[in-house]
């Protein structure tokens, strides 16, 4: 009977400590096990490579790693984190061995990976450190599903959670390998057959045959992958030595830059044994001709394919060891482009054109009746927006749990171990109006024109400074971030935030905001006036610093605001101090921002406790959240707010709500027209208006650049929650945008020229 064994190769480059909250002692553990499996159905660790020694102190590792053979685990030396941004770098491969079972055929199981993020305490007595290191701290896992056991490279971040933020950069690389023939006998294979006939030996020819096909499928995608590995990181592989160990015919001895994928399917097709080969000299894999084959031919088949793939094998692991950088580059451009698809699934996209002014303010009683038809028109307002939001991504909630998901994507079981609970994002792409040409040009095609032409264009400036010589060698390009967090909130809030941008481009500069920390209860102008001096004093330190390592060549300044922060830092940047600056914004963030205040709040309960607050504490905030800083309306801090060009130098504006959210109301995070509004013809009415057409104006005004704007509706699934206060008044939700990263991940790899 044929044996047949999935080798998984496991590079661990380096871990790269994010925001890991506790120092102390730090390791990685493995395991690996079939997905339908009891105990005994694990993988094996098989061989350890260490590609380099470990870039630390002598007093930041302790030990080796190791192989613990009653788990089947593995685990990598201790290494000690002491501060944030830290790297390790581990540099070495695992591989485990997972047995294929042939009486399953092909296999249709998945298999589970296992990463545990073990910590101790930094001990005295380092001879006990190897003990303390028995509880895992966090977990991640990844689904690798069947149709990637055949043959799979690809890179695998590991994460772990929210409260362990670090980044282990990983590459998996999987194939499918014999492992041997079990025959008692000493007699050749036609003999062992013929005496195994009948129905059970008819049987077990079938599983061979299925096996034998395997090792073909195996063996061509390893020789596709190969070949884009080599032209993707610009190094031919050489297979020379596989013409002559295995005397094959019309084999090229290289496959390198200049083969096509049309030549490697023909090299995947002509590799094979004469005494499999048809009378023309070609061969289809997809037909019936393998079960045609004699049990001598299928026996040779076996083992000829088995060591083709184990001489792939290796001259890849070599070609690893040597490009192991590049490599790990090139799966990491290829797993980003892939996540676009892949998180797809929880994203609905839809296109809105906005209009060129809504319901003007001048109204009167002879036009009440029309402007009332108009604003109808213009939104369908005889139904509660945020309650059809929410309704469209429930609907879209539970196709997804009908859904079946079958790739050979690595599945992130944060993601993938119950799809349904997963936020679902309504991405509503606004079209700016003046932007429109004669021929009806949508957003749409904008934004795919700007993709397109934006990587030529990248590709091109590339080009040119490289044919430039060391003329723009110490250029920078500095990216700068501000975070600025909500009411009573601390500077920290919006870490995970961060983080996913940290992901994408680890070369940002970051603020998170302490200016206004424990004083947002005050004046909005006050609290505007300490972050416009926090960020000018940031901006002019990073600029200093950049400068004086090269030529500074552009400069990146993006904000993200989460609740009143959002109004902190529209009030800051309306500062005179900060007027230098404003031809840098490149992109506004706003998650769950009350952009034109509660003048029409729909949550009784919330408003309640904003009077209280107003009537006991006198908290100033709270009246001019709630227009009540001013008898005339027009005088209002928001009403004078809405008149400042906050918005008018961003390149990219993307407006975060969720209908869940009951602290902010849903129109006012979207900057759009309300039901309780559209009916209403008094002076309230109008100020409205005239705020909501002043904010957009902005976003409406032309500029030197396209801008984006999307709206982006997150709704999170809070059902695990409980019926409690929280969930009742939505605070659940408000706050669900500070203890999740799911939704930014989505979002910001899925646009990541925006960031």
């Amino acid at each position: 009977m044929f044996e047949a064994v999935h080798e998984i190769a496991i590079y661990i480059h380096r871990f790269h400590n994010l925001d890991l909250f506790q120092q102390g002692w730090y390791q990685l553990k493995i395991t690996m096990r079939w997905e339908d499996g009891n105990s005994s159905s694990v993988g094996f660790p098989s061989r350890v490579v260490q590609y380099e020694a470990p870039d630390l102190g002598s007093d930041d590792v302790y030990g080796v790693w190791k192989i613990d053979d009653t788990d089947h685990s593995f685990s990598s030396q201790p290494f000690r984190i002491r501060y944030a941004r830290q790297d390790v770098l581990l540099s070495l491969m695992v591989s485990f061995n997972l047995p294929h079972d042939i009486s399953k055929g092909v296999s249709t199981t998945a298999v589970i990976l296992k990463f545990e993020l073990m910590y101790a305490a930094v001990l005295g007595n380092r001879s006990t450190l190897q003990a303390s290191l028995d509880v895992p701290a966090a977990v991640h896992e990844f689904r690798i599903p069947p149709k990637a056991l055949l043959g799979l490279h690809s890179y695998c971040p590991v994460h772990f959670d929210s409260f362990h933020s670090v980044l282990v950069d990983i590459s998996l690389h999987i194939t499918l390998l014999k492992g041997g023939v079990h025959n008692s006998s000493t007699k050749p294979p036609s003999v062992f057959w013929a005496d195994n006939g009948g129905a059970g030996g008819n049987y077990d020819r079938l599983k061979q045959v299925v096996l034998v096909k395997a090792l073909f499928g195996a063996r061509d995608l390893f020789l596709e992958d190969l070949h884009k590995l080599s032209k993707g990181i610009s190094k031919t592989i050489n297979f020379t030595n596989l013409t002559s160990k295995f005397n094959e015919k019309n084999l090229p001895p290289k496959v390198g830059l200049g083969t096509s994928d049309a030549e490697v399917r023909k090299l995947a097709s002509s590799i094979s044994l004469n005494l499999v080969e048809k009378d023309n000299g070609n061969i289809d894999f997809r037909s019936d001709f393998i079960q045609s084959l004699s049990r001598d031919e299928l026996f040779a088949a076996f083992h000829s394919l088995g060591d083709q793939l184990l001489y792939l094998w290796n001259v890849f692991l070599q070609f690893h060891r040597a490009n192991k950088i590049k490599i790990l580059e090139i799966l990491r451009d290829t797993w980003a482009s892939d996540r676009k698809a892949e998180w797809s699934i929880w994203m609905v996209y839809s296109k809105v054109e906005m209009p060129n002014q809504y319901i003007s303010s001048d109204i009167d009683g002879a036009s009440q009746q029309a402007l009332r038809r108009k604003a109808l028109a213009l939104r369908k307002l005889n139904e509660d927006p945020a309650q059809a939001a929410a309704t469209r991504a429930e609907l879209h909630r539970r196709s997804i749990a009908q859904m079946r998901i079958n790739n050979r994507s690595i599945q992130d079981m944060h993601i993938f171990g119950d799809p349904s609970r997963v936020p679902i994002i309504i991405v509503e792409r606004v079209a700016n109006a003046p932007r429109r040409t004669a021929s009806g040009d949508s957003y749409f095609s904008y934004l795919d024109q700007k993709h397109t032409f934006g990587m030529q264009s990248e590709t091109g400036s590339k080009s040119v400074k490289k044919l430039s010589g060391t003329a723009h060698k110490s250029s920078r390009n500095l990216k700068i971030a501000i975070f600025v967090h909500g009411f009573q909130g601390h500077h920290l809030d919006l870490r995970l935030v961060r983080n996913q941008w940290l992901l994408m481009d680890p070369k940002i500069e970051f603020l998170m905001s302490e200016a206004n920390e424990e004083k947002t209860s005050g004046d909005f102008r006050e609290m505007g006036r300490r972050l416009a001096q926090e960020v000018v004093s940031f901006v002019k330190k990073k600029m200093d610093k950049a400068s004086r390592s090269g030529v500074l060549n552009s400069i990146k300044l993006s904000f993200v605001g989460h609740s009143i922060g959002n109004v902190i830092l529209r009030t800051a940047l309306a500062e005179d101090i900060m007027e230098p600056y404003l031809r840098y914004l490149y992109t506004y963030v706003s998650i769950s921002g009350p952009h034109l205040g509660y003048l029409y709040s729909s949550n009784s309960l919330f408003n309640s406790g904003l009077w209280l607050l107003k009537k006991l504490k006198g908290t100033q905030v709270i009246h001019q959240l709630t227009f009540s800083d001013d008898v005339d309306l027009r005088n209002t801090f928001f009403y004078k707010l809405s008149k400042q060009k906050t918005l008018d130098n961003f390149k990219n504006i993307i407006l975060m709500s969720s209908p869940q959210d009951g602290y902010v109301p849903y129109h006012s995070a979207r900057m759009e027209m309300c039901q309780a509004s559209s009916g209403d013809y008094s002076k309230k009415g109008k100020v409205f208006l005239e705020m909501l057409n002043n904010c957009l104006d902005q976003i409406r005004a032309p500029s030197s650049e396209q801008r984006v704007f999307m709206r982006c509706d997150v709704n999170f699934d809070i059902s695990l929650q409980g019926r409690n206060l929280n969930t009742f008044i939505g605070r659940a939700a408000h706050i669900e945008f500070l203890e999740t990263d799911s939704f930014a991940r989505f979002i910001m790899w899925s646009f990541p020229e925006l960031f």
